[in-house]
């Protein structure tokens, strides 16, 4: 076999790879990039060589993060398109200061920043009444926010609904797992399944008495307290860092948390006390 054909193989691969794992059919894929099923399955067996453009619009089909469209494009023999730019860059101050904005915004109630892979990448001051909970070694950086919740060393002791919160944070991370097929998110989620929960944890979400999210319910020396949380991310992302940044905010549940995370704000040292 030719190197030129060698260096096709890969990316027709990845095509096919990529198709099974969204359970389509050559058939299924082909009718919704409007090509014909010949010349996908020449495509993924290398006997065609895909374009430039043919590889985004198989990505955009297959629903593959800007991530995996420049892994598509690298093993097409093609640059990749999509920056992966730090967050401390210059061209970033904008993203900055909405992460700021959101953040402070959101006090007195807690919000975290992280990126798609869980890892801590801001919060605000208010999340130190989740923080001040965890053990120092689980916040030291790269801190993952799914390990700090759910080890025994993390926020797990202090969850009064341990198993319900943990089915609900391992259904997200599997759902997030089955849309990238990331391997260190599967390594996570192996890692997080392996911690102890002396709770029985429900294989579906269904409401309790009034529930109309799951909650999240905390000891605290101030009583206990209930959260929900929205997750919100960028609309139009064109970076790597961008799509895969997300802002969790908390908001109290109920009256009492309210009450309580206001008056923790007001005290000296505010919410890390």
């Amino acid at each position: 076999m030719t190197t030129t054909a060698l260096s096709r193989r890969p990316v027709g691969e990845l095509l096919r790879q990529w198709r099974e794992h969204r359970r389509l059919s050559q058939l299924d894929l082909a009718i919704q990039a409007d090509i014909s099923t010949r010349h996908l399955s020449f495509l993924e067996t290398g006997r065609s060589n895909p374009s430039r453009e043919m590889v985004l619009l198989l990505a955009e089909h297959l629903d593959l993060s800007l991530r995996e469209r420049n892994r598509l494009l690298l093993a097409a023999g093609f640059a990749p398109v999509f920056t992966e730019t730090t967050l401390d860059a210059p061209g970033m101050r904008a993203v900055r200061q909405a992460i700021k904005q959101v953040l402070a915004g959101h006090e007195p109630y807690p919000a975290v920043v992280v990126d798609g892979r869980w890892n801590l990448v801001d919060g605000n001051t208010s999340l130190g009444v989740l923080t001040s909970l965890v053990s120092p070694t689980l916040l030291a950086a790269p801190a993952n926010v799914l390990r700090a919740s759910l080890h025994p060393d993390g926020l797990a002791p202090h969850i009064v609904n341990l198993g319900e919160w943990r089915a609900h944070l391992l259904g997200r991370l599997r759902r997030q797992i089955a849309l990238t097929a990331d391997p260190q998110l599967e390594t996570l989620d192996q890692e997080l399944r392996a911690y102890p929960c002396d709770q029985p944890e429900p294989e579906v979400e269904l409401p309790g008495p009034g529930e109309i999210v799951v909650p999240l319910k905390l000891r605290h020396e101030d009583g206990e307290l209930t959260f929900f949380s929205t997750i919100a991310t960028f609309g139009t992302p064109l970076d790597i860092t961008v799509a895969e940044l997300a802002i969790e905010s908390f908001y109290p549940a109920d009256q009492f948390t309210a009450d309580t995370l206001r008056k923790i704000a007001s005290q000296p040292g505010g919410s890390s006390s």
